[in-house]
């Protein structure tokens, strides 16, 4: 989730696009405000993805009440996954009572990441040593539950690249949803970093974004939604779900210069390597 998002539940979803010719995964969707409630809706989101070519999704809490929904949405359906933790605009409700009941979440079969945590320093919905506090906490979590990281960053590069390294980083991090340009993707490089792409690298006027997307290489690159949110172009404003993934993974092929299904190949690598998944 890149931050405080608008209500979206009146917006035409995207149409369903050409599927791709292999297989791929959405590393980071929240299907909760996809408006999926119960496992019927979670296996029928996951059929309209699958049927596109998506047939593997993680989905992302981002407070308390989410992050338990994602944790039993992963035991609905076998091509759903979960990952926990506390949305940095939402820093000060990590009191320790959420510490206790994430952590427990964190450890759950199917949950593969904590996140999305990190900082926001664009809507400033909490104080920012809360965010501060809280991010180390999640960082400190990963690293004694074994699993990635999975960081949201929006105007706040260098503070989160500073955290992590006064943290310590875990062994394995990925910048959701990354919005930097070229120069701070060579930065997460560098660090050992995974950077996951979505819609944004699609639209006409991130030149920056998709000069950074361009130079990742394929074993640090992941594909995303952060649906209902960030539909690609050429559906930009209307609702997004993961079956519409394949209008990014396209654009990012022609960004790359690769075919689709050679970037599909590398992608699902990738994505498997990061939460621990069997190849498809």
């Amino acid at each position: 989730m890149t931050g405080v998002h608008p209500a979206v539940a009146d917006r035409s979803p995207a149409p369903v696009p050409e599927p791709l010719p292999r297989p791929v995964a959405d590393a980071h969707t929240h299907l909760d405000a996809c408006g999926c409630v119960d496992a019927a809706d979670v296996t029928a989101a996951a059929d309209r993805a699958e049927q596109v070519g998506v047939r593997r999704m993680v989905t992302v809490g981002d407070d308390l009440a989410s992050a338990r929904w994602a944790a039993d949405a992963a035991q609905w359906d076998p091509r759903v996954w979960a990952a926990v933790a506390i949305h940095p605009t939402r820093a000060d409700t990590l009191d320790e009572a959420a510490r206790a009941e994430l952590e427990q979440l964190a450890r759950r079969e199917r949950v593969v990441a904590v996140g999305e945590t990190g900082l926001d320093h664009y809507w400033d919905a909490a104080p920012a040593d809360a965010q501060r506090e809280a991010f180390a906490w999640h960082i400190d979590l990963a690293k004694r539950v074994g699993l990635p990281l999975m960081i949201h960053d929006r105007d706040a590069h260098d503070e989160v690249l500073a955290v992590l390294s006064a943290e310590g980083a875990p062994p394995v991090v990925v910048f959701h949803c990354f919005s930097g340009d070229a120069g701070f993707a060579r930065r997460c490089l560098d660090a050992g970093a995974v950077l996951s792409f979505a819609g944004p690298v699609s639209f006409k006027n991130a030149r920056a974004l998709a000069e950074a997307a361009a130079l990742v290489p394929a074993d640090r690159l992941l594909v995303e939604t952060d649906a209902p949110f960030l539909t690609p172009h050429p559906h930009r404003g209307r609702r997004n779900e993961p079956y519409a993934l394949p209008w990014t993974v396209r654009a990012l092929a022609a960004l790359r210069g690769v075919d689709v299904a050679q970037l599909c190949d590398q992608v699902s690598r990738t994505t498997a390597r990061v939460f621990g998944w069997p190849e498809p």
